[in-house]
């Protein structure tokens, strides 16, 4: 079958590989037919999660249809057209059986590498490098589905196949960051980052009732898009400042809730990006955490800060003081899209919460090379390329 592989820093190719087989009981095969790029690829792509071998098989934010089943599958059946959750889950270990589906203690078959970085290994993750498991990725014909039962939902007749993609990753992660961080009613919210992610969080924000959603980019045409599909308030950064615009907007106090949904790579018009971006280049830290840093200055006191943006090590002149001393509460973590899918799925069919624009650039997996050109530099206002195989 075509796949888009990993080929080197920067550099990757359609290539022909190996059909997926069915390797345990609670596998299916399904054959894609929406595979989407997320900001976290970059990260891959730039070589800043350094765990790729060349000829792995991208992306994890995917839908499609059923064409095999294990023996132990119960809930799936040939046919069913389904979107899976981007990080593998058991549904049966400690963890799972918290909700935290993302931290599974049996998703990622190599947890050697991520024990050694992070003291214990999270669950795995389709096509995000051999640190999560060296799955297979969905920029592919077709992909194995480990666990389908727990990880694969079936899609409600009504809605199409653009809107429920995104139920995948970018709303379920979205959703969480909002939620986990404990909006409540006529609360203040500021997310950091635009994209995909960042406008989920924001109209999660608003679903769940806060009374101002205020969204961070440098963007024009994310933010314009965040205005007229979401209704949500917006700020340029480079035009902006940000800081006293959000007190402006708070009562002088500051956001109640601030959501960073950019990660690794994150920008600014300050010195602080080039020193952070040179030793970033040079090894001496893995991570951009700008954004971090202004959400948790710019956060009220006694405030709630959510990192939903993907991070790999280590970070420099993290503000730990004023974590402390303003009495934040931090709160983190990949998706746990289990607890999230089938009630967004639901708001989907009901047109609470729709995701289709985000889908700017549409064209066959033969072109993701150039799909993945036009969103990891911004040409043609490109939100999101998603794959048809």
């Amino acid at each position: 079958m075509k796949a888009l592989c990993w080929e080197g820093v920067n550099e990757v190719a359609v290539e022909q590989v190996p059909d997926p087989q069915l390797l345990n009981a609670q596998d299916a095969i399904v054959r894609v037919r929406r595979s989407v790029t997320c900001g976290s690829d970059l990260h891959l792509l730039g070589g800043y999660i350094p765990f790729m071998k060349q000829g792995d098989v991208l992306g994890h934010e995917f839908l499609g249809e059923v064409v095999e089943v294990g023996s132990e599958v119960r809930k799936h059946k040939v046919g069913d057209r389904v979107v899976v959750c981007s990080f593998v889950s058991c549904g049966r270990c400690w963890f799972c059986e918290q909700g935290l589906f993302s931290c599974c203690d049996n998703g990622n078959t190599n947890p050697a590498i991520t024990e050694t970085l992070w003291g214990f290994a999270p669950g795995g993750c389709y096509g995000y490098s051999h640190a999560l498991g060296g799955l297979a990725g969905s920029h592919a014909e077709y992909i194995r589905v480990p666990f389908a039962d727990q990880g694969a939902f079936a899609v409600p007749d009504g809605v199409s196949d653009e809107r429920a993609l995104f139920a995948s990753d970018a709303a379920p992660t979205g959703w969480m960051g909002a939620d986990m961080a404990g909006i409540r009613p006529d609360d203040v919210v500021a997310v950091w980052g635009c994209g995909g992610v960042g406008q989920m969080a924001a109209r999660a924000a608003m679903l769940l009732g806060a009374g101002r959603v205020i969204v961070i980019d440098r963007f024009d045409y994310r933010l314009q898009m965040a205005e007229r599909v979401l209704g949500v308030e917006t700020l340029n950064y480079e035009r902006t400042d940000v800081g006293a615009e959000l007190l402006e907007r708070s009562g002088g106090r500051g956001p109640d809730v601030c959501i960073e949904a950019v990660g690794m790579e994150a920008h600014s018009p300050g010195p602080q990006f080039i020193y952070d971006q040179i030793k970033q280049q040079l090894r001496i830290e893995s991570d951009r955490s700008i954004a971090v840093r202004d959400a948790i200055y710019n956060c009220r006191k006694g405030g709630s800060v959510f990192i939903l943006g993907v991070f790999g090590g280590l970070v420099d002149k993290f503000p730990l003081g004023a974590v402390m001393n303003k009495g934040l509460t931090i709160r983190s973590a990949q998706q746990h899209g289990q607890r999230y899918i089938p009630m967004l799925l639901e708001r989907m069919a009901r047109d609470e919460l729709i995701t289709e624009h985000l889908a700017t650039h549409v064209m066959p997996l033969s072109e993701a090379p150039r799909g993945y050109d036009l969103f990891k530099n911004k040409k043609e206002d490109c939100v999101r390329a998603v794959f048809t195989p």
